[in-house]
């Protein structure tokens, strides 16, 4: 088994995880099986108790694990199928080391970080690798070389390197090559320092991918290959896409990227077109035909906290030739100035998930209007229970509906409380988490969009549709197009008198590919597609 390492120098947000996915794409593109995991030195046991505006999105697997949204990127661009293995952070080698230490495992020694915590990272490696049964495993060191909570994975996987062996491992580092516009000079000095931290710990990268809005040119890379010692061709030129994240596959294998790894590695993997990806790509460069979608939402101000839903939209705007251009509405705003001076003209709604009363209101709204004026809707999670909420106080007549996460004390709580969540008292990995599956109802949309009986999606909430309105909402002309039949929860809602309004409890855009958009995010972007004004 071959393992690829890639790290990250000079600055955060370079795109490590967008480089380590398209790299993924690349090799299986060669025939080979790959996974990817993503090791985070933060303290957290996972991203799941983290704000949206600290971390971004939450993203969740088939088992339930809430991990770093770097783990989207890898399902999107492979056909990986990752799990908790596949996302370690120093809270959880922390916590597993102290529950060792507390047992006695130790048997009296004292517990450090070589070789205790380094020896429980490459544990994780090896447990990854040997779980997958792929050939290759890609490992993304999240975090800044430089920074101190990250050098016992860095020593970690020096050291794992050092005992697999020759043409085992392989090292990429990811930095950025500045360009001056003042002195109108491309810059070297920061990625230099960057390897000559590495070099320090005692990790030699054997591929430099270089980050830049400028071409690089040939004394460039000669001078990044003389002073960081690495080969000129393995100077890679990374730019910043012009169109699509999708673009960056097609240009590490111009850089010839596949190539120095499978020679570095010793893999013996023939080159193919990329002709699939490419046509993909096409569709989504020079579509025919462009439709507005409304993203009403609390955490719009940053595009990561959605990542997957706006990839989704992308994926179902490609498959039908389509550009989806997106209008992010604050809610907070809809409830200040009404939902049609943000909403009017817009060709679909869209609400996503999230927590807390701020901005629910406006969100209310939105669902209002989209239900009245005919537009296409797509509820996702809390997009669901707020289209519950709207339906009950302006259809149904129930004064005062409401989510008792928002109000206690509503008099109609048509969202409420799992039975099972109401002694929880620990927030971390306790909600409704991962995969389970759904009967789809014969006759709905729904069963028509999947094409299926049963479906399994993931999820990531504490509160449901209360059932105990059910036949009262249905009767008023609410639709429960699917079930989870185990517990008789309601997964997802349409409405009888709507061309296209569709709800669900689960999150979608966590299966979604760009070679294979999601079943709902096709059908919505399709009604749009249909409504949308001349």
């Amino acid at each position: 088994m071959k393992y690829i390492f890639v790290t990250g120098g000079v600055i955060s947000s370079l795109g490590k995880g967008l480089t380590a996915a398209s790299i993924g794409t690349l090799l299986e593109n060669r025939g080979l099986k790959v996974t990817l995991a993503k090791f985070d030195p933060y303290l957290n046991v996972d991203p799941g108790t983290m704000n949206p505006f600290q971390h971004g999105e939450v993203y969740v697997t088939d088992d339930g694990a809430e991990t770093d949204l770097d783990l989207g990127h890898y399902e999107r661009f492979t056909h990986a199928k990752l799990s908790r293995l596949n996302n370690l952070t120093s809270g959880q080698v922390y916590a597993r080391i102290i529950e060792k230490e507390r047992r006695g495992d130790y048997l009296g020694k004292t517990v450090q970080v070589i070789p205790h915590v380094t020896n429980e990272i490459k544990e994780r490696i090896r447990e990854v690798g040997k779980k997958s049964g792929v050939d290759v495993v890609i490992i993304e060191i999240g975090g800044t070389i430089g920074d101190i909570e990250g050098l016992p994975f860095l020593e970690a996987i020096r050291q794992f390197a050092l005992e697999a062996g020759p043409q085992s491992s392989l090292f990429i580092h990811v930095t950025l090559v500045p360009f001056i516009r003042v002195a109108g000079e491309i810059k070297t000095k920061p990625t230099q320092q960057s390897v000559a931290k590495l070099r320090e710990i005692g990790i030699m990268p054997q591929i430099l991918i270089c980050r830049s809005e400028k071409a690089l040119g040939k004394e460039v890379r000669q001078k990044i290959s003389m002073f960081c010692n690495v080969q000129v061709e393995c100077v890679i030129e990374e730019l910043d896409v012009a169109h699509s994240i999708y673009e960056v596959p097609i240009d590490l294998r111009r850089e010839k990227v596949d190539e120095l790894v499978c020679r570095y590695l010793g893999l013996d993997a023939p080159a193919k077109p990329l002709t699939d990806w490419e046509k993909m790509l096409q569709r989504m460069i020079s579509p025919s035909r462009k439709v507005q979608i409304a993203v009403v939402g609390k955490y719009i101000q940053l595009i990561d906290a959605y990542k997957s839903m706006y990839e989704a939209l992308k994926h179902a705007g490609a498959a039908l030739d389509c550009a989806v251009e997106i209008t992010r509405v604050d809610a907070e705003h809809i409830e200040k100035d009404g939902a049609e001076k943000y909403l009017k003209g817009v060709a679909g709604i869209l609400v996503p998930g999230g927590f807390g009363n701020r901005g629910i209101e406006g969100k209310i709204l939105a669902a209002r209007y989209a239900r009245e004026n005919k537009i296409p809707y797509l509820g996702l999670c809390l997009g669901m229970q707020i289209a519950v909420i709207e339906f009950a106080r302006n259809v149904c007549g129930l004064t005062g509906a409401n989510s008792t996460e928002f109000d206690q004390k509503s008099p109609h709580p048509v969202i409420c409380l799992l039975e099972e969540q109401k002694g929880v008292e620990v927030k971390g990995g306790t909600m409704r988490l991962g995969a389970q599956p759904c009967k789809l109802v014969a006759g709905t949309k729904s069963r028509e969009l999947y094409g299926a009986e049963e479906i399994s999606e993931r999820h990531r909430h504490r509160y449901e549709f209360n059932n105990g309105y059910r036949d009262q909402l249905m009767k008023s002309g609410m639709i429960v197009a699917g079930r989870y039949s185990k517990y008789d929860l309601v997964e997802l809602i349409e409405l009888r008198d709507h061309p296209w309004f569709i709800a669900c409890q689960f999150h979608p855009e966590f299966l979604s590919k760009p070679s294979k958009a999601h079943p709902l995010f096709r059908g919505f972007i399709e009604a749009a597609l249909k409504h949308k004004p001349s």
